[in-house]
């Protein structure tokens, strides 16, 4: 199997066989459930969709509901796709599948969405420097983005400029990840270094390729 459908625990620390300190994310790896199977006669490509988290049937459309009730499984929060397999991998529909695809060691991918921060200004969007001290009776620009080296020509601001605006809440990937831990009673996953989104978020968990 590729991957799996996970949630973010938290971060932690772990030392490793030479007393060195680790900085790690504690992830909820499954179990999810295969609710659908797509082919390449039938929808054009091949896919693997997998479903994870149980939520209320009253919180549930009438469409999703069959939809599950075809996979003989309850009602799921998250729906993620994937497509990439290996030899013998491929799972059968209602299948549920837990953390053991993974072990002690490989490489994933981690995707989320990234914490939104809302309007932020240059310094902390772009990690932009600021003046550094204040001189020439300059009190309020040690924050501020500076010239934006537009004049007569083109009188405009030139698409892809670095300015304060809307930060966070987007996709993000973070590639090579390694295992360094599981706890395949808790479906639970330890990764070395940190991943996007907040404390409770919903990720995709790939193996790296």
């Amino acid at each position: 199997m590729s991957g799996l459908i996970g949630k973010k625990i938290g971060m932690t620390s772990i030392f490793d066989a030479s007393g060195k300190n680790i900085p790690c994310t504690l992830i909820q790896a499954g179990p999810c459930v295969v609710t659908q199977v797509k082919t390449m006669e039938k929808d054009g490509y091949d896919a693997i969709q997998l479903a994870f988290d149980d939520k209320k049937e009253k919180n549930t459309t009438n469409a999703l509901k069959g939809h599950f009730k075809k996979a003989n499984t309850s009602p799921k929060r998250v729906l993620r796709e994937f497509t990439r397999f290996e030899v013998g991998a491929r799972k059968s529909h209602g299948e549920v599948i837990d953390v053991s695809v993974f072990f002690e060691g490989e490489y994933v991918d981690v995707s989320g969405v990234s914490k939104g921060k809302g309007f932020q200004g240059v310094v902390k969007r772009h990690n932009f420097g600021g003046v550094g001290d204040r001189s020439h009776g300059q009190h309020n620009r040690l924050r501020a983005p500076g010239s934006l080296g537009a004049s007569s020509w083109p009188s405009r601001v030139m698409k892809g400029m670095k300015m304060a605006g809307r930060t966070g809440g987007q996709k993000v990937k973070m590639i090579n990840l390694q295992i360094v831990k599981i706890f395949p009673e808790e479906n639970l996953i330890v990764v070395k270094g940190s991943v996007p989104g907040h404390n409770g978020s919903y990720l995709k968990i790939e193996r790296w390729s």
